[in-house]
C-alpha cells in the first residue's frame, strides 16, 4: 500500500514537472492521472489498491461522527430530564478484532463517544470491559457496537 501512493505522488510530481505547473492545481491532475495509472496496472500488484483503505477509513470518520452526534444527543436528553431514571451499567464485550491497533482504535471510538467508556482490555485483548451512563439492554449496546464500530474497523483493515 505505500509502494501504491509513492507510485502515486511520485507521477503527480513528474507530471507537474512535464507540464510545468507547480501549482496545486497541477499536482491534483499529475495525482489523478497517477491513481488512473495504478488502476490500470492494479494486477501487477499483490494487494488491493490503496483507494479501498482510503475510502472505508472515510467511511469509519464519518460513522464515527454520526455516533459523536447521536450519542450527545442521548447524553443530553438523559442530563435535561427532571428525573434521572438512567440505568448505567458495566458489561464485557467480545470482541474479534484481532491486531493491538484495532482493538486500541476501537477502545477509543467507544471512549470519545459520550455516554460510555471502556474501563479494561483483558490480557488474552479478546474482551472489553464497558461502562455506559444509560444501558436498557446490553445486548442491544453490544450489537450496535459490534455493528458499527467494529465492522467499520475491520473493513478498513481488511481492504
Amino acid at each position: 500500500m505505500a509502494l501504491q501512493i509513492l507510485l502515486n505522488v511520485i507521477v503527480a510530481f513528474v507530471w507537474m514537472f512535464l507540464v510545468q505547473n507547480f501549482s496545486g492545481q497541477g499536482f491534483i491532475v499529475g495525482y489523478v492521472l497517477g491513481l488512473v495509472a495504478l488502476i490500470g496496472m492494479r494486477r501487477f500488484f499483490k494487494v488491493r489498491l490503496y483507494v479501498h483503505r482510503v475510502w472505508a477509513a472515510v467511511k469509519l470518520c464519518v460513522l464515527f461522527i454520526k455516533e459523536l452526534i447521536l450519542a450527545n444527543i442521548a447524553v443530553l436528553k438523559v442530563v435535561l430530564k427532571p428525573k434521572l431514571d438512567m440505568q448505567p451499567a458495566f458489561f464485557a464485550y467480545p470482541t474479534t478484532l484481532t491486531e493491538d491497533w484495532e482493538i486500541v482504535l476501537l477502545s477509543s471510538l467507544i471512549t470519545l463517544t459520550p455516554g460510555t467508556v471502556v474501563i479494561h482490555v483483558s490480557d488474552d485483548a479478546k474482551t472489553l470491559y464497558i461502562h455506559a451512563i444509560d444501558c436498557n439492554d446490553v445486548d442491544e449496546v453490544v450489537a450496535s457496537i459490534r455493528d458499527s464500530f467494529e465492522k467499520a474497523i475491520l473493513e478498513v483493515s481488511r481492504a
